[in-house]
């Protein structure tokens, strides 16, 4: 399972945390529950934008990529993330993988020597097409559809024929509906293809940071290749390939991982990865990866993510402040993954509180030091098991089932709330078993009622584990759950595995503390609340005086309208008379009242004909 490879132009942001964070949990838990992993991660080095940077950094490319490579790297031990490889484009193997998959993808016809002429994005290192480009009305220019500058280019280029593998792609994309997820995306790429894919420039010849085009070994004579480097995405969505060994299709890594089971990735960069990277596959004839997956993108309080704006959230910091395993839990319980979600520090700490500290915390806490105070410091043995107990237990035991259908199908953010809901399950078990109240009247029960307890949480810090690693670990180790892979893997969720009266308890600790905000940062955040309902308040009062001024009557237009509305008033009298008569209809007097409301509803506010009529005083009958 892969993350795309990250950009050495710019430093880490929460959308490369999220991608990662993604990748480990699905990796975490497939280890747990038996499945060798290679999750893999690393550096995108090469291209135009990156020799800029370094030139305006004064270093040379490999060093300015050293460097910030090093800065994605470190990400993984802020996040506890656990990779197998961290793969670099500027690596020997990757240069001999790429080189090879471009020698046999020539050998199958598939690439030619052309000249290109067209839009390119420095920033993207992508080609569009006149049709794909937007108007930015802020600089009043044509821009990508991602809003990068996009600029005009002419050189010679080598071409993939893409436009062959329309047809082919759109067939397998069809006939395997798995392999875009969510549907959303499928359907994208589908739209995408559906008027026929134009040839691919895939070399370069104006920069010279990248992969050399390999000579074409049919033709020794042939220099057309000098110059030329490779395009920046037929480079990097090889390291795939890379990592497993290729161009040794013979070697135990590659028949073991490829093709790669998922392949996740930010919508972004959707196309290169579902239409690209399939196609260069087709031609080389090597296995499609299983499955491709595109989530969204994070916004912060409702905004998109701009220096400029000054709300760029930087994912170190995060975890500076509110700990590694609670920014994990808010990032895949926060978001349907595959769609776009928004972070707030408000969110962030209601998250924390409600579900880790307030849901689980208290419930271990409370669970843990009852048991540690009333039944000498040990589990507790269980006794006869209760109606009440057994559903209490099946709840635990079918979390893992459950939460194997949930990854297997990608929502991750199912998997967090199938465990808060046996959490809060257990919550209100403890509250309606009421141990403290047992202590006295019927100690043994107070201990099966507590064994459940923590047989429960076993199950949840065991699962828990791929999200928030530190906080299960702390709590296994407060239930004396030996430190093995045995009895921490998927494997000891049975029976067999079930916690034993008598084991000692080690003193119990808070699992997850209650984070409480800066009270400066709740101030101006109410603050910033009011103003806006001021502000909303304020634009609905002129919008309001604004149309009341469009709608004013002038004198005469006034006196035409309360001519018309006395009229219309002895319109409705004369149908109520008919009617009372016989000789009318109850439509006619609808029809009549519904228009003399009409008219009046054309009258400014506080006008006397808008006033409900004077009753008249009855007079005295005299005695």
């Amino acid at each position: 399972m892969t993350t795309p490879i990250y950009y050495v132009n710019g430093q880490p942001h929460l959308g490369h945390a999220y991608t990662t964070l993604a990748c480990d949990v699905l990796a975490r838990f497939k280890r747990l529950d038996g499945h060798e992993v290679k999750f893999l991660t690393g550096t995108d080095e090469h291209g135009q934008k990156v020799e800029q940077s370094a030139r305006a950094a004064d270093e040379t490319p490999l060093a300015f990529a050293d460097r910030v490579s090093d800065v994605f790297r470190t990400l993984l031990g802020t996040f506890d993330f656990t990779t197998d490889d961290f793969i670099r484009t500027t690596e020997p193997r990757h240069r001999e993988a790429v080189q090879s998959l471009w020698l046999k993808v020539l050998a199958k016809g598939d690439i030619y020597l052309g000249a290109y002429e067209g839009w390119y994005s420095i920033r993207d290192e992508c080609f569009y097409g006149e049709d794909e480009l937007v108007d930015d009305e802020q600089s009043g220019t044509r821009v990508a559809p991602t809003g990068a500058p996009v600029e005009w280019v002419a050189e010679e280029s080598y071409f993939f024929r893409l436009s062959k593998y329309t047809q082919p792609l759109i067939d397998y994309i069809t006939e395997n509906p798995d392999f875009i997820r969510p549907a959303g995306r499928r359907n994208e790429v589908l739209a995408f293809m559906r008027d026929g894919l134009r040839d691919l420039s895939i070399s370069r010849t104006t920069f010279a940071w990248g992969v050399p085009v390999p000579a074409d070994p049919a033709d020794a004579t042939a220099a057309a290749h000098e110059g030329h480097v490779m395009y920046v995405w037929f480079d990097a969505l090889t390291n795939y390939l890379s990592a497993v060994g290729y161009p040794d299709e013979g070697s135990a890594e590659f028949g073991r991982f490829w093709p790669a089971s998922v392949h996740i990735v930010g919508k972004d960069i959707l196309r290169f990865h579902a239409i690209y990277w399939p196609a260069f596959l087709m031609s080389a004839g090597l296995p499609l990866p299983q499955r491709l997956f595109a989530h969204g993108w994070w916004t912060s309080d409702g905004q998109k993510m701009s220096k400029s704006i000054g709300n760029v959230v930087e994912p170190t910091g995060l975890v500076e402040r509110y700990g590694c395993d609670q920014v994990r839990y808010f990032m895949i319980n926060e978001v349907p993954f595959g769609s776009d979600g928004d972070f707030s520090h408000a969110k962030m700490a209601d998250c924390i509180n409600a579900k880790l500290s307030n849901d689980l915390g208290n419930l271990a806490y409370r669970t843990l030091s009852f048991a540690y105070k009333h039944c000498d410091g040990a589990i507790p043995e269980p006794g006869e098991l209760t109606a009440a107990d057994d559903e209490m237990l099946a709840a635990a035991r079918g979390l893992l089932p459950t939460l194997r259908g949930l990854v297997d199908d990608m929502l991750l953010h199912r998997t967090t709330q199938q465990l808060n809901a046996v959490v809060q399950q257990a919550n209100r078990y403890i509250d309606t078993q009421a141990p403290w109240a047992l202590r006295k009247s019927d100690p043994a029960r107070m201990g099966t009622v507590l064994w459940v307890l923590m047989e429960t949480l076993r199950h949840v810090g065991i699962l828990q584990q791929p999200i928030t690693p530190t906080i299960a670990t702390c709590l296994l180790d407060q239930l004396a759950v030996a430190e093995t892979s045995e009895a921490r893997g998927f494997g000891a969720l049975c029976a067999e595995h079930a916690l034993v009266g008598g084991t000692p308890l080690p003193e119990p600790q808070i699992v997850v503390p209650r984070y409480e905000r800066p009270e400066e940062e709740v101030a101006a955040e109410a603050a910033k609340a009011e103003a806006a309902k001021a502000a909303a308040a304020q634009a609905a009062a002129e919008a309001e005086a604004a149309q009341a001024a469009a709608n004013a009557l002038s004198d005469e237009e006034l006196a035409a309208l309360e001519q018309r509305i006395r009229e219309q008033g002895d319109a409705v009298r004369v149908a109520k008379m008919a009617l009372k008569e016989g000789s009318g209809d109850e439509d006619a007097v609808s029809g009549a009242v519904s228009t003399l409301i009409e008219l009046k509803g054309q009258l400014p506010a506080g006008h006397e004909m808008l006033q409900p009529p004077k009753k008249k005083k009855k007079k005295a009958k005299a005695k």
